[in-house]
């Protein structure tokens, strides 16, 4: 039998094997281990260099999600020469995506406003940038989903004519160039031209056999370069929200929740969430449920944030949601990204520097002067404009009559404190000057981009240009012309900030200033010098008198112990 102190000695030696065994076994790698070659030191894996670099996990590419792998397709195994033969090929399958598109805004350019009857989209709408797309198509529709809307003879109902890659493409390498009518560039192409930059001919196999969902690439290869150029029409969408920091965009950001457009504008059968002629400027719902059939748009912040957003200690944050949009305080600028065009003065075009145009820029390197195009100027992190908005918005439309001793408003965004209907929304206004057909009093149509001898930009002859442009839509033109001052206001609804950069109490209630909203109508705002008086002498009323009662309350309590006592 065994001693206890032999039966001790057993059981510290067998839990120090034990132990021993369990820190190898958790110090051990799960993979299975790698040979170390005979030749090489025992210590070569501790030796290795501490800056040895490791890939970042952004560049591991994810698996797949998607059931199906188009490289394997046989209608997908050939050389495509046009864009068309691509669709045909995506329609054999996709039966019916092209009637789809083809009952879209982004295929018609046309909209038909119910509230106003006014008819809108980028073919009728007249802006303060390039200003108008007829006489212009071929230049225009690089940014229209389809192929070959070089004039007003184009085919609508074809079905091959719509473009399925410009929006799926995964590859980064589909590219439509302007004055290409819509079709990406088939050979190797001098663009801009006479820059010297080649942009090299698409592969359309490549680009078929790689189509998956949209990203913030193939939405922004137009809407980020609206107006003509980067950064140019919206001032909240640009290049930067391809890939932005949390601090830019804390929905899109790859850091962050990483959003995709499509994440808020919501498609059902390619129709695209959200408009610019009929936007919901107050929000009532709440907070979407996916799977349940509604009428609400689900590109609202509500849509996901409810009315009342902020945690319920908060209740005066969201006694505010009754009145201000969620963007009035959690966009605080916009452009912070990059700067954005904020005026364009078209009367100034036409210079020329030893009988050729030349353009100019500013201390940050942006486009200044273009003999093509006039003056601009650009801002950086831009303090919105407020205004009451309902949501209801008016275009002076080209058949307009316009008084050109005012300001042109080529938008009216409607609203006010009382209706019941508006919130407080911050907006970009563009400023312009453009020419207008001075004997008809309205805007014009003119034609800028061609090969022939009436386009602005080859003959800077504003005579030539306007004539045919009015002649392409069949409108009257007095053959007079001026320019005509002009602006257009845009909603700011990306470039969302996170939290802690959203406005604070005091860049409203500001008595010093007024605040961000001094120029607002209909508020009453404590500590901004905006109070209304007789509200504020009933208030002061009020007090008085509750203070009067309670002295005299405490008195008549005091004069009743004393008289017991």
């Amino acid at each position: 039998m065994l001693s206890r102190k032999k039966l001790l000695a057993w059981a510290i030696a067998v839990g120090s094997a034990l132990t021993a065994v369990t820190v190898l076994a958790t110090s051990a790698p799960t993979a299975a281990p790698t040979a170390v070659p005979a030749t090489a030191p025992t210590t070569a894996t501790a030796a290795a260099p501490a800056a040895t670099p490791v890939a970042p996990a952004a560049e591991v590419k994810k698996a797949s999600t998607s059931t199906a792998d188009h490289s394997k397709f046989k209608e997908l195994q050939k050389d495509f020469k046009e864009g068309p033969e691509v669709t045909k090929a995506c329609l054999s399958c996709h039966t019916e995506a092209a009637k789809q598109v083809q009952h879209t805004k982004h295929w018609t350019w046309e909209f038909l406003n119910p509230e106003t009857n006014q008819k809108l989209g980028k073919k009728n709408v007249i802006n303060n940038f390039c200003t108008a797309v007829p006489s212009n198509y071929q230049f225009c529709t690089a940014c229209h989903v389809g192929y070959g809307w070089k004039d007003d003879k184009f085919d609508f109902t074809k079905q091959e004519n719509v473009d399925c890659v410009v929006c799926h493409d995964t590859t980064g390498k589909y590219r439509k160039l302007p004055g290409l009518a819509g079709h990406p560039a088939y050979e190797d192409t001098e663009f801009p031209p006479h820059s010297g930059k080649i942009v090299k001919a698409v592969d359309l196999k490549e680009v078929a056999q790689n189509v998956g969902k949209t990203s913030r690439q193939t939405c922004g290869a137009c809407h980020f370069y609206g107006g003509g150029g980067d950064a140019v029409k919206h001032g909240d969408i640009d290049s930067s929200l391809q890939n932005p920091a949390k601090y830019l965009d804390v929905h899109m950001a790859k850091d962050g929740l990483n959003f995709t457009c499509a994440t808020c504008h919501a498609t059902t059968g390619h129709n695209v969430s959200g408009s610019r002629y009929t936007p919901t400027a107050m929000d009532k719902e709440k907070a979407h449920v996916r799977g349940k059939a509604d009428n609400s748009n689900p590109a609202t912040c509500q849509a996901c944030h409810g009315t009342k957003p902020h945690p319920e200690k908060m209740v005066k944050l969201n006694e505010h949601t009754t009145k201000i949009a969620c963007q009035t305080c959690h966009v605080p600028e916009f452009a912070r990204g990059q700067a954005t065009k904020m005026s364009w003065d078209w009367s100034t075009g036409g210079k020329m520097k030893d009988g050729k145009p030349y353009t100019e820029k500013d201390s940050a390197g942006k486009n200044s002067y273009d003999s093509k195009k006039g003056n601009f100027t650009w801002q950086h992190d831009v303090i919105p404009e407020y205004i009451w908005f309902n949501g209801k918005v008016d275009y002076t439309l080209r058949e307009t009559k316009l008084d050109p001793s005012k300001v042109v408003k080529i938008n009216t965004m409607n609203g006010s404190p009382t209706d019941g209907k508006s919130m407080i929304w911050p907006m970009k206004v563009f400023r312009g000057k453009q020419p207008y057909d001075s004997g008809n009093n309205q805007l014009v149509v003119f034609h800028t981009y061609g090969k022939d001898d009436s386009a602005y930009w080859g003959n800077f002859n504003w005579d030539k240009a306007l004539e045919y442009g009015m002649k392409e839509i069949g409108a009257e033109y007095s053959g007079k012309y001026a320019f005509v001052e002009t602006e257009m206001s845009w909603p700011i609804t990306h470039m969302v900030a996170p939290k802690g950069d959203a406005l604070t109490c005091a860049q409203c209630h500001d008595a010093k200033t007024g605040g961000r909203l001094k120029n607002v109508s209909g508020l009453y705002m404590p500590s901004t010098g905006r109070q209304n008086e007789w509200l504020d002498m009933g208030g002061w009323a009020l007090a008085l008198l509750t203070l009067l009662g309670v002295i005299i309350h405490g008195a008549g309590r005091i004069y009743m112990s004393n008289r017991k006592g």
